[in-house]
């Protein structure tokens, strides 16, 4: 028997930043919608657990114990006293490394799909319990359509969408480590003062209201200083998509990949063409949010 999820991309429409807290993490406001583009985690039984990978980027995946698919794996079998004997496969189509939370989608993925597998049942308290000590974006990966996570992002409060808003992103040659652009955002605030992380209320309610051009005045990233202080180039990405008529853009998460908000999906069309041939990007795909969560797709 196999068990396959599909689970999605998210971006982050406004990710506000606290200072470093004494455990290294930093509060954070993220407000997160799931996007359109996926991943699909199969699991099926086997003598061992082993992960595979095709797709776009394939080969920047590790295929170890640190694929957060396998850990994923690990943990929920660590709980019910059993072996992780899966072969876990990722058709990979979320950037890697590009801040849209490709790995957080594949461990939330294989959590959903082991679970199917083992016939364990297990609560959605419990599944998300996990998805926190996987990782703080692991828990969205699960949700999935819009929320707000505070502390390190893992604690969600899930939020009302009213419309579809549409959307390009840009993939950057290579990645930016979540890591390293969290200890740039430090080094860059240095001596200042960061405010506690706060949502932002008009952003709120431009989701909540499906209202673009709102939606579009509230984007914000506190970590696109730091990402663009790293990679300079992305500046020129963001440039040529609002130069192309985006009503907004920032850098996704962590970065490298640059999102940009359109009133609708032929503006999209128009801006992703745009993008590629203004050779600031290797690639320009196109999606709606908000999508839904990780959400099994087939039995086999």
């Amino acid at each position: 028997m196999s068990v396959t999820v599909r689970v999605p991309a998210k971006v982050n429409v406004q990710l506000a930043v606290g200072g470093a807290r004494p455990d290294g993490y930093h509060d954070l406001a993220n407000v997160f919608l799931a996007v359109g583009l996926y991943d699909e985690v199969t699991v099926e039984r086997a003598d061992s657990l082993t992960v595979t990978c095709d797709g776009p980027d394939a080969g920047q995946v590790p295929l170890d114990r640190t694929n957060l698919a396998a850990r994923a794996a690990e943990l929920l079998a660590a709980r019910h006293g059993i072996a992780p004997d899966v072969h876990i496969h990722i058709a990979k189509d979320i950037p890697v490394a590009g801040g849209m939370a490709g790995g957080s989608a594949d461990g939330a993925g294989a959590l959903l799909a082991c679970d199917a597998l083992w016939g364990l049942g297990s609560s959605r308290a419990e599944l998300l319990d996990i998805c926190a000590e996987l990782g703080s974006d692991v828990p969205f990966s699960l949700v999935g359509g819009a929320a707000l996570g505070t502390g390190r992002g893992e604690h969600l409060t899930e939020l009302a969408v009213g419309g579809t808003f549409h959307w390009v992103f840009a993939m950057a040659d290579g990645g930016l480590s979540t890591p390293v652009v969290f200890g740039e955002f430090d080094r860059l605030n240095e001596g200042t003062a960061v405010p506690a992380p706060v949502a932002s209320p008009g952003l709120l309610e431009a989701l909540r209201t499906g209202d673009t051009a709102a939606l579009a005045g509230a984007l914000v990233n506190d970590l696109q200083p730091a990402a663009l202080s790293l990679r300079p180039s992305l500046g020129a990405t963001l440039d040529a998509g609002t130069g192309a008529g985006a009503l907004a853009a920032l850098v996704s998460g962590s970065g490298p990949t640059t999102a940009f908000l359109t009133k609708d999906e032929e503006s999209a069309r128009g801006v992703a063409a745009a993008l590629l041939a203004s050779g600031t990007c290797r690639a320009a795909r196109v999606a709606q949010g908000p999508a839904a969560g990780a959400r099994v797709v087939s039995r086999g």
